[in-house]
């Protein structure tokens, strides 16, 4: 039995979380933090749990092997570093950090504490996902010149952050707005298909409102990387798209796909047809699945810090990008 803590609630996803460990028959959930009392105890109450009036008793109990971490993205740091320190294996939900320095530090702390880590970018257990990436590892798309990511949902203009989740359209907290928000999956996802072979050159993006729903945090938005190769990686994402159809496209010298409306159209070669690959690879489960899988023994992948930390670093150039803008370097490592 994997005991398990919960510390922080605040992330939309808390709910699924929730119902993922209920359904888990090697997972307790022994103790739930929050600086929110009411929210904690609600989420104890689901998961059978205790409740703690601080983070401390969860890094000194030493029956809790595993902490999921859901807060606000500004209280990450003040909460992952202990959380490591104490040898507790980490979930915590994506990004890691708001920007470089705190995600760099953070990934250096995990490394250091030798506890498995994971976050949510759940889009790697996709078999058309995983498909493309082994063609683009194999050389079936000879030199790839572009790819591009897209995910974006209607959640603003369906006022999907006016209550309990609202925190995630305050900058302050969570550091980034709904390009941010929804671009960070799109963004692991394009550099995970290039197996982070590829160094980040620079990068930029244009961010905007639509609806002002949320005041002046950006709802949409595009970026762009251009990688030491010339080779151009662009994500779409935000929370004002009334439809996602397009959701990736990767064009090569030998062979281009994309996927429209989750179906994979593959063409190899100039003069190839279209067609839609049947030998797809199996559908892996979700992040967070997979991190308990890990920890019950399994040969599970997980996304290591670095490329957490990495992520973040992307996303905060492409917003100074945005800023200021011109290209900007990120920081890598």
């Amino acid at each position: 039995m994997i005991q398990t803590a919960v510390v922080g609630c605040a992330h939309i996803h808390t709910p699924n979380f929730v119902k993922q460990m209920q359904a888990r028959q090697d997972v307790r959930v022994k103790s739930v933090w929050d600086h929110d009392a009411a929210r904690a105890a609600a989420t104890a109450e689901q998961l059978g749990a205790q409740t703690v009036e601080s983070p401390e008793e969860v890094w000194s109990d030493g029956e809790v092997e595993a902490v999921v971490i859901c807060s606000e993205t500004n209280r990450h740091f003040d909460l992952v570093a202990p959380a490591a320190e104490a040898g507790k294996h980490l979930f915590v939900e994506k990004p890691l950090a708001a920007g470089a320095d705190e995600a760099f530090e953070l990934a250096e702390t995990i490394e250091r504490a030798g506890v498995r880590f994971q976050t949510g970018y759940f889009m790697r257990s996709n078999p058309v996902n995983r498909y493309l990436r082994d063609e683009i590892t194999r050389g079936a798309f000879g030199r790839v010149t572009h790819v591009h990511v897209s995910v974006a949902h209607s959640g603003a203009m369906r006022g999907r952050f006016d209550k309990e989740w609202r925190w995630m359209a305050d900058r302050d907290q969570s550091g980034v707005g709904g390009f941010g928000d929804l671009g960070s999956h799109a963004l692991d996802l394009l550099l995970w298909l290039l197996s982070d072979s590829v160094e980040t050159a620079s990068a930029t993006a244009s961010v905007a409102s639509a609806t002002q729903r949320y005041g002046d945090i950006d709802e949409f938005g595009e970026g762009m990387l251009r990688f030491s190769d010339d080779s151009i990686g662009t994500i779409t994402a935000g929370w004002v798209a009334v439809a996602n159809p397009v959701q990736l496209i990767v064009s090569g010298t030998e062979a281009h796909a994309y996927v429209l409306d989750n179906k994979l159209s593959y063409q190899q070669g100039q003069g190839g047809e279209p067609f839609e690959p049947t030998d797809l690879p199996e559908s892996l489960p979700h992040a967070f699945e997979l991190f308990f899988d890990a920890l019950g023994g399994a040969d599970a992948p997980l996304v290591t810090p670095r490329e957490a930390a990495i992520r973040a670093s992307v996303m905060e150039a492409m917003y100074a990008g945005a800023a200021k803008g011109e290209w900007v370097a990120p920081r890598l490592s």
